[in-house]
This record gives structure tokens, C-alpha cells and sequence, in this order.
């Protein structure tokens, strides 16, 4: 895909992965109720390897080969699968889907700080480091710490211990994994498929307890698994593709506003005119964190025979896209 569409399609697919990924915690939220935390893990990575699985076949895909590209695909699905999937589930038991949508929107700051203190984000602008800061403030005037008696609880704690291992885990993928002639496709996939083995190992921790689910939840666990597992990771790779770690985790920012009104319409969860205007502010500083490119236009400067004449690589002639595959 090239600059110009991937551009308009990252655009599209970060409001579009806002929205799954914002409905997660509600979808957990009514798993939790038949299943344990483990099963929940373990369930939602088991229908999400399966999605991304049926996808390759169908797009004539194959999963990585390399022994390396596996071991870098094991430690991404340990950090960005299957510790934060199981964080979550073990949070969910006493926090709120809402709260937890609002906690998990602290990964950009995460991912800001893990890259730099990798090097990868280097001259950062005053514009994006006002909208991380303005996202911050947004996702604090949601949750409203001082509103809160007593302690903040283990529930809080494991999301956003969850939310700092995303922004490890999309780094790490964004270093090791991205931009390496493999389809996204199939890396997305396999990855699952190794954060479904890790969560298997735990099996014994609570999740071999009987299930009785109803119908309702059964299909909560469905969509949780093949739409906000399966599909939203794939759109996130594409995203870590195309425009990086931290600009893939600025949607975590978006997250309360979807997970704060799913939680209020659906489960009866609190709602206020402070949430709301948190909401506003969150969507001013995902606006300002963006990474604008310049886009391609008719105004570049044309290829001269004198410049053809001039010895320069392929990527550095004008106008030249760089195409990546998914």
C-alpha cells in the first residue's frame, strides 16, 4: 500500500480499532461472568489464532518460517497478548469496563517513554508532547482519582500494569518485527498463536474449572475472541506498520470514550458531565499527538534528465513510494 492511500487507510483503521478495541472490556466484562479470568484469556486468544489463521488461508499467507522470527514473535506475544489479556481479565473482577477502558488510554505515555528510552522516538515535537499531556489530562479528569476513597485496589494496578506491557510489547514488534518482508497477516497470527500456547501453561491456575455459560455470554465470548482479539490486532500491526509504535498506541486514548459509553448504556455504569468533557479533551490531545506526513503532490518536483543522470538509490528519487506489505 502506498503513502498516500496507507495515510488515508491508517486514518480510517484508528477509528476503526478505537471502536473494537474500546468494546473489549465490555465483552470481557459479560465473559467474566461464566468463565474464570484464564478461560477468558485463553479463549479469546484460542478464537483470535483462529480468525487470523482462516485468514492466511484464505489469502494464501504462510505463517513465518525463521527460527528467529519465532523467538521475536514469542516475546511480543508474551508482552502485548498474553500478560496484558490476562491483566485485564484479573482487573475486570473489581474495577469497572469503563474505569478500565480509561486506565488502559495511559499506553501512549507508555510507549512514548519505552521509545525514548530505546531511541526510536527522537525529536519529539512540543505539538505531540502537548497532546500526549493533554490526553493524559483528559483520561485523570474521567477518572477523577480524587473522587476515590481508599486504596486504588489490585484491579486498578493490573490494568494499568497492562497498559504499560502493551506499550513494551508494540515497541519490541515495532523494533524486531515490522517492516521484515513478512505479510502482517501472518504475523499477527502466528503471534497469537504463541500468546495461545503461553496461556495454555496457566491452565492450572483457575482455568480448569467447569463452565456453564449461557447463550448470551457464549456469544460475548465470540465476539470477544474473532472481532476484539482476531481483527483488532491485525488492524493495530497494520497501524505499527505503517506509522509506528507510538502513533499505533495514541488510540488508547480514544478508548474511554467507547468503553465509558458502552459501559454506561449497556452495563448501567456511571456516567457524568465530567466524563463527558473528559471525552472532548481526550479527542483534542489524539488530534495533536498524530504524526502528520506530507503527502505526495503534484507541486514534487519532476524527475530531470539531469537527475536520472545523478547516481542516487531507487527510495531516493522524487515522488518514489514505499510500498508495504500487509
Amino acid at each position: 500500500m502506498n503513502g498516500v492511500a496507507g495515510k488515508g487507510w491508517t486514518w480510517a483503521g484508528v477509528w476503526v480499532l478505537a471502536l473494537l478495541w474500546g468494546s473489549t472490556f465490555l465483552w470481557i466484562e459479560l465473559a467474566l461472568t461464566a468463565l474464570t479470568p484464564v478461560q477468558v484469556t485463553l479463549s479469546r486468544c484460542v478464537l483470535g489464532a483462529a480468525t487470523l489463521l482462516i485468514a492466511c488461508l484464505a489469502t494464501g499467507r504462510r505463517l513465518p518460517r525463521h527460527r528467529a522470527t519465532w523467538g521475536h514473535i514469542t516475546v511480543a506475544a508474551f508482552f502485548c497478548n498474553a500478560l496484558p489479556f490476562a491483566l485485564f481479565s484479573v482487573g475486570q473482577q473489581t474495577i469497572d469496563s469503563g474505569i478500565a477502558g480509561v486506565l488502559n488510554a495511559t499506553t501512549p505515555l507508555w510507549t512514548l517513554l519505552v521509545g525514548l528510552a530505546l531511541g526510536s522516538e527522537r525529536g519529539l515535537r512540543p505539538t505531540r508532547l502537548a497532546g500526549l499531556l493533554l490526553g493524559f489530562a483528559g483520561v485523570v479528569l474521567i477518572f477523577a482519582p480524587w473522587q476515590v476513597t481508599g486504596p486504588v485496589g489490585w484491579g486498578a494496578l493490573a490494568i494499568v500494569a497492562a497498559a504499560a506491557s502493551y506499550a513494551v510489547g508494540f515497541a519490541y514488534m515495532g523494533r524486531h518485527l515490522v517492516g521484515k518482508a513478512i505479510p502482517t497477516i501472518s504475523l499477527s497470527a502466528a503471534q497469537l498463536i504463541a500468546a495461545t500456547g503461553m496461556t495454555a501453561l496457566a491452565l492450572p491456575a483457575g482455568g480448569l474449572t467447569p463452565i456453564d455459560i449461557d447463550p448470551p455470554t457464549a456469544i460475548a465470548v465470540l465476539i470477544l475472541g474473532i472481532v476484539a482479539t482476531g481483527i483488532t490486532f491485525h488492524l493495530t500491526y497494520r497501524i505499527i506498520a505503517t506509522e509506528g509504535a507510538t502513533n499505533a498506541a495514541t488510540v488508547g486514548y480514544l478508548l474511554p470514550v467507547v468503553s465509558v459509553a458502552l459501559g454506561a448504556v449497556v452495563l448501567d455504569e456511571g456516567f457524568s458531565l465530567r466524563i463527558a468533557a473528559g471525552m472532548v479533551v481526550v479527542l483534542v490531545g489524539i488530534g495533536l499527538t498524530r504524526r502528520h506526513k506530507r503527502p505526495l503532490s503534484a507541486s514534487a518536483p519532476a524527475v530531470t534528465p539531469a537527475a536520472l543522470a545523478t547516481p542516487r538509490t531507487l527510495t531516493s528519487l522524487p515522488g518514489r513510494e514505499q510500498d508495504i506489505r500487509k
